[in-house]
C-alpha cells in the first residue's frame, strides 16, 4: 500500500536522507526526555535544598519503584506504538486505527490491574530494598501518592507513543514543556508553602502529568484524526491483540526487568548509609540527564525501523542503525569532556549538600560512568531495533542478563568493595549485554538479506 501523506510536525522517515530525518525527529525527543526527567529532577533539587539530605535519601529510596513503574509505562506505550508505526509505514489506515483501539483497551485494563496490585506491595517492597528506618515513612508517602494515579503516567506515554508512531515528535514536547513548568511551580508551592514534604512533590508530579495528558488528547482530537478509531475499529481481532500484547508487554517487561535490576542495586546501596544514598541519588539524576540524547536516538530508531519494516525497506534500517552508533560515539566524547572537570560542581548544585561523602562519591560515579556511555550507545539502539523488527525475546534476554549481573554485584561485590562496586556494576554488565544484542541483530536473516539494498543506498 502507498505510504500515508505527511502532515505538519510529522517527519518523513520513509524517504530521503536517513541521518537528516533521524536528527530532525530526535531533537524534539531529546528535549521531551529532558523535560520528562525534569519532573523528578526538580523534585530532587527542591527537596535537597529545602528539606535536607534525609528527605532526599527518602525520595531516592522510593526512586527505584518509581523507575520500575515508569519503565513499564514507557515500555508498553512504545511497544504498542510499534504496531501503529508499521501500519503507518505500510499505508494501511484501517489496521492503524484498529491498532489504536486495541492500545486503548489494553492500556485501560493494564492500568486498572496495576493500580490495585501495587497497593498491597509498596511498603513490603521498600522493606525488601533495605530502606533505612529513619526514611522509610517519607519514602512510602512519596511513592504511594505516585502509584495511586499511575493511570496518568500510562495515558501520557501511550498518547505520546502514538503521535511518534506517525512521525510527530514535536507536539508531545510542547505539552511536556508546559506541564514541566507547572510541576516546578507546584513543587515550590506544596513543599515550601503548604509544607507537605516529599508527598507534596508527588502530588505536583501527578497534577503536571495530568495536564500533559489532556493536552495530548485535545491535539489528537483536533489535528491527528488518523489516530482516532471509530466504533467499528474496536473489533475483536485475536491476531491483532496477540501481536500487540506480545509487542507491548515484551517492551514493558524488558523495561521492568531493567528497573528491577536498578531496585536490586538500590538495595545494596541502601545498606551503605543515607549519605552514600544521597550522593548516589544526585549522581543518578545527573546521569539520567546525560542519557537523554541516547534515549532520543534509540526512540527515533524504534519508530524509523518500525515504519521502514512496514514498508519493506531493510536497507534503510541497516543504515539507520549504523548512524545511531555514530551518534553514540560523538555524544560520548562530548559528554565525557564536559563531565570530568565539572562533576563535583554538578553534584553540589543538584543535591544542595555540603557533605564531603555526598559530593565525592557522586562526582566519582559520574567520572567513571561518563566514558562508558559509549557502551549504551551500542546497546539501546540495537535493542530497540530488534523490538521494531518483531524480535520480542532476545531484547528481554539482555534485560535478564542485567538483572542477574546486578544481583551478583549486590550479593558478592558491594559488601566487599562498597561504593566502588556500585560505580563499576552497570558498565561491566552493559558490556556483556552488548555482545548478546549485537550478535542477535546483525545475524538476523532479515538484516543480513538487506545488505545489498544498503549498498544501493550508499552508491545512490
Amino acid at each position: 500500500m502507498k505510504a500515508m501523506t505527511q502532515k505538519k510536525f510529522e517527519v518523513d522517515l520513509l524517504h530521503g536522507p536517513i541521518l537528516k530525518a533521524m536528527l530532525v525527529f530526535a531533537v524534539p525527543l531529546f528535549f521531551s526526555a529532558v523535560f520528562q526527567q525534569l519532573y523528578n529532577t526538580m523534585d530532587t533539587v527542591i527537596i535537597g535544598h529545602t528539606l535536607g539530605d534525609e528527605a532526599l535519601a527518602a525520595m531516592g529510596a522510593a526512586g527505584a519503584i518509581y523507575d520500575l513503574l515508569m519503565g513499564f509505562a514507557l515500555g508498553i506505550g512504545n511497544g504498542l506504538a510499534i504496531v501503529t508505526a508499521r501500519s503507518f509505514g505500510s499505508g494501511d489506515t484501517d489496521y492503524l486505527k484498529r491498532s489504536v483501539a486495541a492500545s486503548l483497551v489494553i492500556g485501560v485494563v493494564t492500568t486498572a490491574m496495576i493500580t490495585v496490585a501495587v497497593r498491597f506491595i509498596l511498603y513490603p517492597f521498600l522493606e525488601v530494598l533495605n530502606t533505612p528506618t529513619e526514611i522509610i515513612g517519607q519514602a512510602y508517602a512519596y511513592i504511594s501518592t505516585i502509584t495511586l494515579f499511575i493511570g496518568v503516567m500510562f495515558a501520557y506515554n501511550l498518547c505520546a507513543g502514538l503521535l511518534r508512531a506517525i512521525g510527530n515528535s514535536v507536539m508531545p514536547l510542547v505539552f511536556l514543556i508546559l506541564s514541566s513548568l507547572l510541576n516546578i511551580v507546584l513543587d515550590l508551592f506544596f513543599i515550601t508553602q503548604l509544607h507537605m514534604g516529599v508527598q507534596g512533590a508527588a502530588v505536583a508530579t501527578v497534577i503536571a502529568q495530568g495536564v500533559s495528558v489532556l493536552a495530548c488528547l485535545f491535539y489528537i482530537w483536533k489535528k491527528a484524526g488518523i489516530l482516532i478509531p471509530g466504533r467499528v475499529h474496536f473489533v475483536r481481532d485475536k491476531e491483532l491483540y496477540r501481536e500487540m500484547l506480545a509487542q507491548g508487554f515484551s517492551m514493558a517487561i524488558m523495561s521492568s526487568i531493567v528497573s528491577a535490576g536498578t531496585a536490586v542495586l538500590q538495595s545494596g546501596i541502601n545498606g551503605l548509609g543515607y549519605l552514600v544514598i544521597a550522593g548516589h541519588v544526585a549522581a543518578r539524576k545527573l546521569f539520567s540527564l546525560l542519557m537523554m540524547p541516547y534515549i532520543a536516538i534509540s526512540q527515533t530508531l524504534s519508530t524509523f525501523v518500525a515504519q521502514n519494516y512496514g514498508a519493506g525497506q531493510i536497507g534503510r534500517i541497516r543504515r539507520a542503525v549504523k548512524y545511531s552508533y555514530l551518534c553514540g560515539v560523538v555524544l560520548t566524547t562530548g559528554i565525557t569532556l564536559f563531565t570530568i572537570p565539572l562533576a563535583p560542581t554538578m553534584v553540589r548544585l543538584l543535591s544542595g549538600s555540603s557533605e564531603t561523602v555526598v559530593i565525592e562519591n557522586g562526582a566519582l560515579y559520574l567520572r567513571v560512568v561518563a566514558p562508558c556511555l559509549m557502551i549504551l550507545g551500542l546497546l539501546n539502539p540495537t535493542r530497540f531495533a530488534l523490538q521494531s523488527i518483531g524480535n520480542k525475546i532476545l531484547p528481554v534476554v539482555s534485560s535478564v542478563i542485567e538483572l542477574i549481573g546486578k544481583y551478583l554485584f549486590v550479593a558478592f561485590l558491594i559488601p566487599q568493595f562498597q561504593y566502588m562496586a556500585v560505580i563499576f556494576c552497570e558498565p561491566v554488565i552493559w558490556a556483556f549485554m552488548d555482545m548478546e544484542l549485537l550478535w542477535a541483530f546483525w545475524s538476523n536473516p532479515l538484516i543480513r538479506q538487506g545488505r545489498e539494498s544498503e549498498k544501493k543506498l550508499i552508491s545512490g
